[in-house]
C-alpha cells in the first residue's frame, strides 16, 4: 500500500506530464520535486513534504483544492492552498503580479502552521535557484523571461518572504542559502551573518512584570537591570532592527534615548532587550501617586518639546511622516464621509512640513524614569514630521479614547480616566507654555480633529459590523464636523 508521499509524486506526475517550466524548459515535475526534498532537509512531517510535491497542481494544471482535501487530507490542502495565488480575471499575470504577491504574502504572514512557512521557503528557494543561474548568464535580461519585470520588486517579494519565515527557520540551511541567493542577484539585502549560524537567545516571560504597552507591542520587567520590548506576532525582526537602528540615531543626536544591545525571541514573537537599572515608567508613577499627575505631564511636556525641537535633515536618514495624518484619512474617514475627508484632508494638506522630529507614539507608558531623569523606549515610528501628530496622539490616549467607555484608556494607562484629563490639561498647558484659555482651546481642537479622525481609522480596520463601529463612528463624525467649521488651520502655533 502506498504511503501519502508516495501517492502525492504519482498524483503530482500525472497532472504535471507534459508541463515544462518557463525559462529551461525542463519537465515541470522536477520542479515539486525539489521543493519536496528541500523541505525534507527541514522536517519529516510527511504532510508537509507531500504538500510541497503538490504546491503548483492547482495553479498549474486542472487539479482542485477539493481533490487534495479528499486524497490527502486538510492540512495538505490548506498548506497547498497558502501558496495558491487568486486567479484576476481580466488582467495579465504581468500586471497583476504583484496584486498576487501581496495577497498571497498575508496568507503567509497569518498562518500559524510552520508546514506553511515550510513549503514558502522551499518554494522560493527552488525558484531562486533557477532565477541566480541565469541572473549569472545573463544579467539585466533575466526580468524579461518573468511575469514580474521589475528587478526591485522581485527583490522587495523575495526578501519579505525572507522576513516572514526567519524567526522559525533562520537556523535551517535551506534558509541560509536563500540568503545567499538573494544577495548574490540583490547585493547587500541582508547581513551576512544571516548566511551563517545564527541563534537568538531564547527567553520565558513567565514571572515578568508588564510595564508598558504600545502599537507594536508589549514592555516588561525582565529584572533590576534589563527591560524588554516583545513586539507582536505579525512584526518581522526587520521591525526590531529598524526600531534599533532609529533609535541609535536619536540617541546621537542628543535624545535620551534607551539603547537596545540585543535582539531576543519569546516563544513566536521578537524582543529588544534594553538595559534600564530598576527604571519604571511615568504611567507606573502617575498610578502610584495621581495627586503628582500635573508633575509628570509637565515632565512630559519638557521632553516632547526637547523631541519637536531636534531640528534634522534627510541626511540624518530618519523616515518622512508627511502623509501620516493623510494616512489616518484615507484608512477611514474617506470610507464613511467623502465630502469631510475632503474638507479634512484640506486642513492637513495645509499643515507645515516640519523638519524636526517626533517620537510617533507618545505617551506616559514608553518614557521611562531612570534617576528622574527620562528615558524614551518604543522608537520604531520616530520619525520627521509636525508636532501635531504627537500632540494629537496625547489627545487620544488621555481623552478620545476614554470619552465613550473610559476603561479603555484606565487599563491601558494605569489610571484613572479623570486623571488622565487632568494630564491631558496640564500637558498642553505647559507644552504651549501659556495659561490663556483661548490658545489651549484652539490646540485642544486641532489636537482633537486629529486624533478623532485617527480613532476612525483604529476602529474601521477592526471590522464594520461590531458595536463599537456603530455606535462611535456616528458620533466621531459629528465632533469632526463641528471641529472642521471652527478651524482654518492645524498648526498648534498659529
Amino acid at each position: 500500500m502506498m504511503n501519502l508521499l508516495e501517492e502525492a509524486i504519482i498524483y503530482a506526475t500525472i497532472l504535471h506530464q507534459g508541463k515544462v517550466r518557463k525559462i529551461k524548459n525542463n519537465p515541470y515535475i522536477l520542479h515539486p520535486l525539489e521543493v519536496a526534498q528541500i523541505i525534507s532537509t527541514m522536517t519529516e512531517d510527511q504532510e508537509v513534504i507531500a504538500a510541497g510535491v503538490l504546491h503548483d497542481i492547482v495553479e498549474e494544471t486542472d487539479g482542485t483544492l477539493e481533490e487534495i482535501k479528499q486524497r490527502f487530507g486538510e492540512r495538505v490542502a490548506a498548506i497547498v492552498e497558502s501558496e495558491t495565488e487568486k486567479p484576476h480575471s481580466g488582467e495579465s499575470r504581468g500586471s497583476s503580479w504583484k496584486t498576487r504577491k501581496e495577497e498571497s504574502l498575508e496568507d503567509l504572514k497569518a498562518s500559524k502552521d510552520i508546514g506553511v512557512k515550510m513549503l514558502w521557503l522551499a518554494d522560493k528557494l527552488a525558484n531562486i535557484r533557477s532565477l541566480a543561474i541565469i541572473y549569472g548568464e545573463k544579467g539585466e535580461e533575466t526580468w524579461e523571461y518573468l511575469n514580474g519585470k521589475d528587478p526591485q520588486l522581485q527583490r522587495w517579494y523575495y526578501k519579505t518572504v525572507a522576513e516572514y519565515v526567519e524567526l522559525e527557520l533562520n537556523r535551517t540551511g535551506a534558509f541560509k542559502e536563500f540568503i545567499k541567493h538573494i544577495n548574490f542577484i540583490w547585493p547587500y539585502t541582508f547581513d551576512v551573518k544571516k548566511t551563517v549560524y545564527q541563534a537568538y537567545r531564547e527567553i520565558s516571560l513567565d514571572g515578568c512584570r508588564l510595564v508598558g504597552r504600545g502599537a507594536k507591542g508589549d514592555v516588561y520587567r525582565y529584572d533590576d537591570e534589563l527591560v524588554i520590548k516583545i513586539y507582536n506576532e505579525n512584526n518581522t525582526y526587520k521591525d526590531v532592527e529598524q526600531e534599533i537602528a532609529l533609535s541609535k540615531r536619536a540617541f546621537v543626536i542628543g535624545l535620551p534615548t534607551a539603547i537596545s544591545f540585543g535582539i531576543v525571541t519569546a516563544g513566536k514573537r521578537y524582543g529588544a532587550m534594553f538595559e534600564l537599572f530598576e527604571a519604571k515608567t511615568i504611567s507606573w508613577y502617575i498610578a502610584q501617586d495621581p495627586d503628582q499627575v500635573e508633575h509628570y505631564a509637565e515632565t512630559m511636556a519638557s521632553l516632547a518639546k526637547l523631541i519637536h525641537g531636534t531640528e534634522v535633515s534627510e541626511d540624518d536618514l530618519f523616515p518622512s511622516a508627511d502623509d501620516v495624518m493623510l494616512g489616518y484619512v484615507e484608512g477611514g474617514l474617506a470610507m464613511v464621509d467623502d465630502v469631510l475627508a475632503e474638507k479634512v484632508s484640506s486642513l492637513m494638506r495645509a499643515v507645515p512640513r516640519g523638519n524636526c522630529l517626533i517620537h510617533g507614539d507618545f505617551h506616559t507608558g514608553n518614557v521611562f524614569l531612570q534617576d528622574n531623569e527620562p528615558m524614551l523606549i518604543d522608537m520604531d515610528r520616530i520619525s520627521m514630521g509636525n508636532p501635531i501628530i504627537d500632540v494629537a496622539g496625547i489627545y487620544m490616549f488621555y481623552v478620545a479614547k476614554g470619552e465613550r467607555d473610559p476603561k479603555v484608556v484606565e487599563d491601558y494607562m494605569g489610571f484613572s480616566y479623570d486623571t488622565a484629563k487632568r494630564f491631558w490639561k496640564a500637558f498642553i498647558r505647559s507644552y504651549m507654555g501659556t495659561d490663556d484659555e483661548s490658545v489651549l482651546a484652539a490646540a485642544e481642537d486641532k489636537a482633537a480633529l486629529v486624533s478623532y479622525v485617527r480613532l476612525i481609522r483604529q476602529i474601521r480596520r477592526k471590522g464594520t459590523d461590531s458595536e463599537e463601529y456603530r455606535e462611535d463612528v456616528p458620533r466621531l463624525l459629528g465632533k469632526i464636523k463641528s471641529l472642521s467649521l471652527k478651524l482654518t488651520s492645524l498648526q498648534l502655533n498659529d
